[in-house]
């Protein structure tokens, strides 16, 4: 298993219980440092990156992404796809995975297909609270509690590229949710949820496997906060996802988090964009026009073009036009 994380601190008891399960079962835990950052990150089966490193490395992205910031994960991504991974595992250094974190994946999941249209809150499939995902946009949230998955609806196997196992005690919610309402939460174990095509919903960074026919659509956006570019690349690969015939599937808590620290009025204001646009997003995604097919090619084009969207609706500047492009060079770049 190849698992990235991107970090500022040294060892988290998160990152060590990954490296001694790796050391057991095989794998590689790719680990990105900032600056600040610590100088080395001696644990086995890791590979670490510091600063000076990660601008040696063969990546045209490498150097155009900025310092201190959240999207330098994008080269772990990169070198664990460049290792010739089929699959990859992203998380966050203050995730423990649970023992179901290291049972075998497979895109072929049996799941739950969510064919209403709009937004769906998939938290509610998986807990009875009132509660939802970061992301979700918050006008939308009353209409969500009144629906859930269709109780007639089969579970089938389909092929799901991109899949969000969830996190317990401190599971992914914004600030509002964290500034107003209770935690500690634990879900409820199911079956997986997929949705279907023009069923949205967001989806994070903190415990995602992309296949490899998904791995262009692990760009993260570096020209918006950083509470918000794993959840706009999230449209973005939900988007692509339907022209591959695939979709994303929520599964079950796999992880759970001892939160680092962090300022919940800083964390609103780095959500406040995403308050305010997500549904915009949306529509603006809503309406390209993609080309279907499963190529890295294919996919690759259609991630463009939904940057392109988001930048013509003012979403992004233009900028970051400059980083997908990199991106999409060094992901299509044979090791």
């Amino acid at each position: 298993m190849n698992i990235v994380i991107t970090t500022i601190f040294p060892p988290t008891p998160g990152a060590t219980l990954i490296s001694t399960e790796l050391s057991r079962t095989g794998g590689t835990l790719w680990v990105i440092g900032d600056r600040p950052g610590p100088p080395a990150y001696d644990l086995p089966n890791t590979r670490f990156f510091d600063i000076d490193h990660q601008m040696r490395l063969p990546f045209r992205l490498a150097r155009l992404l900025p310092e201190k910031h959240y999207t330098r994960k994008n080269l772990g991504y990169l070198l664990a796809i460049r290792s010739g991974a089929p699959f990859l595992v992203e998380t966050d250094d203050d995730n423990i995975p649970q023992p179901n974190f290291w049972l075998p994946r497979s895109p072929s999941v049996l799941s739950q297909l969510v064919t209403r249209a709009g937004w769906f809150n998939v938290y509610l499939e998986f807990c009875a609270a009132r509660i939802w995902p970061r992301g979700f946009p918050l006008e939308e949230l009353e209409d969500s509690f009144a629906h859930r998955a269709q109780p007639e609806s089969v579970a089938s196997t389909r092929e799901c590229w991109v899949q969000q196992g969830l996190a317990n005690r401190n599971p992914d919610v914004d600030a509002v949710y964290r500034m107003v309402c209770p935690l500690r939460l634990d879900f409820e174990n199911r079956a997986p949820v997929s949705l279907a095509r023009g069923c949205w919903c967001p989806f994070n960074s903190q415990n995602t496997t992309f296949f490899q026919p998904a791995f262009p659509l692990l760009y993260l956006p570096t020209f918006c906060s950083f509470r918000m570019t794993d959840i706009w690349r999230s449209f973005v690969a939900q988007r692509c996802l339907w022209e591959m015939e695939s979709a994303v599937c929520f599964t079950e808590a796999t992880v759970y988090q001892e939160r680092n620290d962090h300022d919940l009025h800083k964390d609103f204001e780095d959500e406040v964009p995403g308050y305010l646009k997500n549904n915009r997003i949306r529509r603006l995604l809503e309406n390209v026009s993609l080309k279907a097919g499963g190529s890295f090619e294919t996919v690759s084009e259609n991630m463009l073009i939904c940057y392109e969207a988001l930048v013509r609706g003012e979403i992004l500047p233009k900028e970051e036009l400059l980083l997908v492009a990199a991106w999409n060079l060094d992901v299509s770049s044979p090791a």
